[in-house]
């Protein structure tokens, strides 16, 4: 009984805090299957009255069976009979609640409930006799007061409206109205009693827990919550309900006067009430706040949730309901919530998740970096680290798909690209991809499209990074590609015209200098493509890749001032001939015209990705690496032309140093003479392994690339000095550590080495970066200036809501950003030896433990940079889950047609079929198609991809249904985490029936979108499918949790862990808030969601809802009934601007649509703010309607309105500058506005057309 009773505790507490479908699952548990049958009719009664605050029929029949249960065993049972009354009201049986009631009377003739209760069912039953029907009205009015009744024990329905009756009714109608008064005044008199009891019990509690701190810390904290709602509740609940009764106007004259007069004193009986209440509350909150002075006051939720008390208060009246609870009870489908608590640690304050984190952090070495292999040691100039990287203006921005209020952001994507196209020789370069590896992964994909699958072999050099090497077997496979491993010099035939291309490595990663003219030309002569996977610092003293007759250029951007970060982020690049840019994968910036004919730049040739071409895409590429490629362009900006040589150079310069020093100091050879900043060794004869190697260096607190037993390499950074030369010479087998005087007399040999490391056939000879952007920026001023001069033309989250759906622009905190920059974190390199990396261990760990509790799965990896790569990772998992069962054949993956444009993208790469499932009328599944589909592919069914809440911004019903209908046909369901934000700690993917999840930790916790990335694609599996997360061929991974298994295959990014360096964000967002945080946070986001689709409802049709009439975290609003007036969803999204705001997400998942999420963070005054903005517009829009202005003349078409068309000498619209410019109110008639367009419409036709993705050279400048 023990067990049993702490669960009727608990169902006691929840239903104290509104929890009442938590309080049924509390109190289902507490019952005694063998036990005291009292103890059970208790337990049913409690429950049964939990079920009738759910204002559902199902939960009041449910009710109804309950109490049966308890009268079977005791007939007598006055508590039992009088819910069941109440259960048979609200369901329509009058008769059966009339003979409940009757009962009790007779047993109790003096009890005021029963004989309240009673008096209106006669009322009713007489109101069904003379009308011969039941009244609908009386019955929805019964079920909404069901959701009213609280911890009070029910007195008689509150919104109860007494039927119209003529004078024969008069003397009936005047008792009832006489005795539903005295039902009020007891009511009110035990409300009294009852807070009058808790404000008591509370006190006790209060005083007896001040002699333990840390356990009143949390009672005292909840007790004090709960009582000052439930004063709230009570002080207010009776005039606001009854007075509609008792002031009725449908009342015969005589009644209404002595109703008048009752609800008179019934009015000073409330405020005498009232009064009570406050000084009861006032009492113990004082007691309770004494307690609570100790707490650190730096508490992080109400930093983050941006509604305080009386935000919500007026939100939740908006929407038309008592609490959040309630809404969420509306929302979230009963048989998906969570029946307990996640089990996550308590929430810590700023401080002390800081201070725990940098215990963490503690643990990492940071030694010096010698290792390479694609991640190079590089210094962040400090003006860049605090003007983007820590700038929110740079940071919280979206991916530009809006152009005009993001051109700041565009011309240094632009930037970026002409720094790649310059320095690798092609003509068109993407604006960033994921890393190196996936990009090279891209650039096979896009060789065997070329040739539309028929060549089914790509060869790739046996020299390549390992990383490279790893991701590329894991995309062949999922492309039916045959890769073929060897040196390329000696291996590769590309007459046998099998081969689609290949890929070089350039350098190579021992740090080798290959001539490869010979091969390109080869490839040429069989129309096969070439692919060099190179190092822009190299290039520029190297010759570039297209100079040699390479087709595609790849690599990483990372050494161009960002960060080691333990693998990431770091910004991949690719590059192509002008043949090939159709197919590049990925962003590209062009340059086009505005609506007034100038220049202007925007997002070129999206008919290609996959938010359009879906499964017929060139790649899934959705979030890529923005951020960082706005660095490493800011950093080449920096240092110019000039100063990257020089960089390089001196790199080049102590490979060299090193190299002489090898010949002179150690008994090791050098593996190769010609190298960039590599130096690869052989130790045999030098009596040392490379183990021995490694130890040595590690003394001195340096790190260099153990190859094998017998050989290791050495790379050199920006920061490397000349001592680090005598300790790396040392670790090589000198007898001590090589002095400055022995230094300096090898520099003469090292010169010599210098001079021949690079042969002159290879040495670059062409210019780059001639553009006056990489020429004018070089002193910390201009560069500052120029950073800022862009931030400004940006609409970012430090400026406004950006409430685009399905994107949840939530608040990234300084709090949560801060350890980004620890050196802790950024100076560690991806493949350091483990024993001085335990600090990123741990926190990966707990951040997984934690992710993995949230989403109700086994184990969970971040390998993924973004949710695209989440989604292929996931369905690379389900393949080889089947495979490993010999499944084979089990590659169809059913897809809803709303699905995200990633999805089929992904499963496409993955290998798989894609058999699309249609939608209905109202945004559901088609539940019948599902399962015509399910059915017809049972045989190779594998997967089932569902968005959860759907892309329609709606909790669908069923979808447990749908998940058991999957398995049941042998296939694995995979949920898209997108909106995962309407989810954590009410519901979780593993509880719906997924088996595998992708989490955006950049959407839900809290990583920044950096304008286009970073990000992280986080994926969480049930056990059975942790045994295929991904791995890596250098630190062996596979996740972290249950059944992990760690592993060399299966890799879908560069760096073992993925983006490591930017999850201490989610770390400290989820230990900051804690599991009651973290539920508060996820109400938050479907309140306000809620509360602008009710505020919108009046003026735009909201196109989906649930059974309930309420939306998830987003919701979409119709523009199409305007497009017969000439109006279109990017008129709307551009007059947006002129008020200030970024539009809503467009024509997705509807074409025609605007789908808004305000997410959590955003205040009633901001989004009271942008839905003022949408209700001017749809009185522009009015007015077009009406014939007041024609639509080519309407503010809505010109839009957006720059300050040289506001303030030019003429004006001939046919509207004011002040509308123009200054539409809303708290533009103060023109005196204030915090953002303009500095662009006007721009041309998206045009660039398409007139691609340009390069800056013009500097002698474009010179004038004639």
């Amino acid at each position: 009984m023990m067990a049993a009773a702490d669960h009727k505790a608990r169902g006691n507490a929840a239903f104290q805090l509104g929890h009442f479908a938590e309080a049924i699952d509390c109190y289902s548990l507490a019952l005694d299957r063998d036990g005291d049958p009292a103890w059970n009719a208790a337990i049913l009664c409690n429950r049964a009255f939990a079920r009738l605050q759910l204002d559902s029929p199902d939960e009041a029949a449910l009710a109804e069976g309950d109490c049966s249960s308890v009268l079977l065993l005791d007939p007598v049972n006055i508590k039992a009979l009088f819910r069941r009354a109440q259960a048979r009201m609200v369901l329509g049986n009058l008769k059966d609640a009339k003979a409940d009631l009757e009962s009790i009377v007779a047993m109790e003739p003096g009890n005021p409930q029963a004989n309240a209760s009673l008096d209106i069912v006669r009322v009713q039953l007489a109101a069904q006799t003379k009308n011969g029907v039941f009244n609908p009205e009386f019955q929805a009015q019964l079920l909404n007061n069901t959701a009213q009744v609280s911890v009070l024990p029910p007195a008689v329905p509150l919104r109860l409206k007494s039927p119209r009756q003529d004078k024969a009714n008069a003397t009936k109608s005047h008792r009832y109205n006489e005795d539903f008064a005295e039902a009020l005044r007891q009511c009110s008199i035990v409300a009294h009693n009852e807070a009058q009891s808790h404000a008591t019990r509370d006190q006790e509690v209060a005083k007896a827990a001040w002699d333990d701190l840390q356990a009143l810390e949390l009672t005292v904290t909840k007790s004090a919550r709960g009582l000052s709602k439930q004063v709230k509740k009570h002080a207010k609940r009776v005039p606001t309900q009854a007075k509609p009764l008792v002031t009725s106007t449908a009342q015969p004259a005589p009644i209404k006067a002595h109703t008048d007069a009752l609800w008179a004193q019934l009015l000073e009986d409330e405020r005498k009430t009232r009064s009570v209440y406050k000084s009861k509350a006032s009492h113990v909150s004082r007691v309770f706040s004494t307690v609570d002075a100790y707490r650190l006051t730096d508490q992080f939720a109400r930093r983050h949730i941006g509604a305080g008390e009386e935000d919500t208060a007026v939100m939740l009246q908006k929407i038309g309901v008592n609490s959040i609870e309630e809404l969420i009870g509306k929302t979230v489908p009963s048989e998906i919530r969570l029946t307990k608590p996640l089990d996550l640690p308590e929430a810590l304050s700023e401080s002390q998740a800081f201070a725990a984190l940098k215990k963490i952090a503690s643990q990492n070495k940071t030694y010096k970096s010698f290792i390479g292999a694609g991640f190079n040691d590089t210094l962040t100039p400090f003006v860049i680290k605090r003007n983007v990287l820590e700038n929110p203006g740079w940071y919280t921005a979206y991916t530009p798909y809006q152009a005009e209020v993001s051109q700041g952001r565009l011309e240094m994507l632009l930037n970026f690209q002409t720094m790649v196209s310059d320095l690798t020789g092609f003509p068109v370069a993407g604006a960033s991809l994921l890393d190196e590896a996936t990009a090279a992964a891209e650039a096979m994909a896009l060789c065997n499209g070329a040739f539309n699958g028929k060549r089914a072999k790509f060869f790739v050099s046996r020299d390549v990074h390992p990383q490279n090497l790893a991701v590329l077997e894991t995309r062949a496979e999922g492309f039916g590609i045959e890769l073929v491993v060897g040196n390329p010099l000696t291996d590769l035939d590309f007459s046998t015209k099998e081969y689609s291309g290949a890929l070089l490595q350039y350098p190579n990663t021992f740090g080798s200098v290959e001539d490869y003219t010979k091969l390109t030309d080869a490839a040429k002569a069989n129309q096969s493509l070439v692919v060099v996977a190179t190092d822009l610092l190299a290039l520029t003293h190297l010759k570039n890749p297209a100079e040699f007759g390479a087709d595609i250029a790849v690599g990483s951007a990372q050494r161009f001032g960002v960060p080691l970060m333990f693998g990431g982020p770091h910004a991949g690049f690719i590059a192509t001939s002008e043949k090939y840019h159709r197919k590049l994968p990925g962003r590209i910036i062009g340059v086009s015209k505005d609506s007034r004919g100038e220049r202007a730049l925007r997002m070129a040739m999206q008919t290609r990705e996959q938010h359009i071409r879906r499964d017929k895409a060139t790649s899934n590429i959705c979030t890529a690496q923005a951020l960082l490629a706005n660095m490493a362009a800011s950093y080449a900006i920096y240092h110019g032309p000039d100063g990257l040589r020089k960089i390089a150079a001196r790199s080049n310069l102590f490979a060299a140093t090193l190299a002489a020093g090898v010949r002179s100091h150690t008994k090791a050879t050098l593996v190769h003479d010609h190298f960039f900043d590599t130096v690869e060794i052989d130790l045999a004869g030098s009596g040392l392994s490379g183990t021995d190697v490694q130890r040595r260096a590690n003394a001195h607190e340096i790190n260099v690339r153990v190859i094998s037993d017998s050989r290791v390499s050495v790379s050199f950074g920006e920061s490397a000095e000349l001592s680090d030369v005598g300790k790396l010479l040392y670790a090589l087998g000198a007898t001590e550590v090589v002095s400055a005087a022995a230094l300096d007399a090898l520099k003469p040999a090292a010169a010599k080495v210098q001079s021949s490391s690079i042969p002159a056939s290879l040495q670059r000879t062409s210019p780059f970066l001639e553009h006056r952007v990489f020429n004018s920026k070089h002193s910390e001023t201009e560069l500052m200036r120029y950073l800022k001069s862009l931030e400004d033309k940006d609409l970012a989250l430090n400026t406004s809501m950006i409430s685009l759906g399905s994107c949840t622009m939530k608040l990234n905190a300084v709090a949560e950003l801060e350890p980004v920059s620890w050196p802790e974190f950024t100076n560690v390199h991806p493949f350091a030896p483990e024993d001085q990396t335990l600090g990123y261990l741990e926190m990966i760990d707990t951040l997984h433990k934690a992710l993995a509790e949230i989403t109700g799965f086994a184990a969970v990896s971040s390998q993924p940079n973004s949710g695209a790569q989440g989604e292929y990772a996931g369905l690379l998992a389900i393949r080889a889950f089947h495979k490993a069962n010999g499944d084979h054949h089990r590659n169809v993956c059913l897809i809803p047609v709303s699905a995200h444009g990633t999805n089929p993208a992904s499963a496409v790469m993955a290998g798989m079929k894609v058999v699309v499932v249609k939608s209905d009328d109202s945004g559901n599944i088609d539940r019948v198609d599902l399962e015509e589909k399910a059915n017809k592919h049972a045989h190779e069914l594998g997967a089932f991809m569902i968005t959860y809440p759907s892309t329609f911004g709606v909790f669908e019903e069923g979808v447990k249904d749908m998940c058991d209908l999957i398995h049941k046909h042998g296939g694995q369901v995979y949920m898209d985490g997108a909106n995962m934000n309407a989810q954590v700690g009410l519901c979780n993917p593993g509880g719906i029936g997924a088996d595998v999840c992708h989490l955006n930790l950049h959407k839900t916790f809290c990583i920044p979108h950096g304008g286009g990335g970073p990000g992280v694609g986080s994926i969480g599996v049930a056990a059975h499918l942790a045994p295929f997360l991904p791995g890596n061929p250098v630190v062996l991974t596979g996740g972290e949790g249950n059944h992990v298994v760690k592993k060399a295959n299966l890799a879908v990014s560069a760096g073992p862990f993925g983006s490591a360096g930017i999850l201490p964000i989610s770390w400290m967002y989820i230990h900051m808030l804690g599991e009651q945080g973290l539920v508060k946070a996820t109400s938050h986001a479907i309140l306000h969601a809620n509360y602008m689709a009710k505020t919108l409802e009046d003026h735009y049709d909201i196109v989906f809802r649930g059974k309930n009439g309420t939306c998830a975290h987003e919701f979409i609003i119709d523009i199409r009934p305007f497009k017969a007036h000439g109006i279109v969803e990017e008129d709307v999204a551009k007059r947006l601007q002129d008020f200030g705001f970024h539009s809503p997400t467009m024509s997705w998942p509807v074409v025609g649509t605007l789908m808004i999420e305000p997410t959590e963070s955003e205040n009633l005054a901001e989004m009271n703010r942008f839905c003022q903005s949408m209700i001017l517009i749809r009185q522009e829009i009015e007015d077009v309607v009406q014939g007041k202005i024609a639509v080519e003349d309407s503010p809505l078409k010109h839009a957006p309105h720059t300050v040289d068309v506001v303030t030019a000498n003429s004006w001939d619209r046919k509207y004011s500058r002040t509308q123009a410019a200054f539409p809303a109110p708290w533009h103060n008639e023109g005196k204030t506005k915090a953002f303009w367009p500095t662009v006007g419409r721009v041309d998206n036709v045009f660039g398409d057309r007139n691609l340009v993705c390069s800056c013009p050279p500097l002698d474009s400048y010179i004038e004639e």
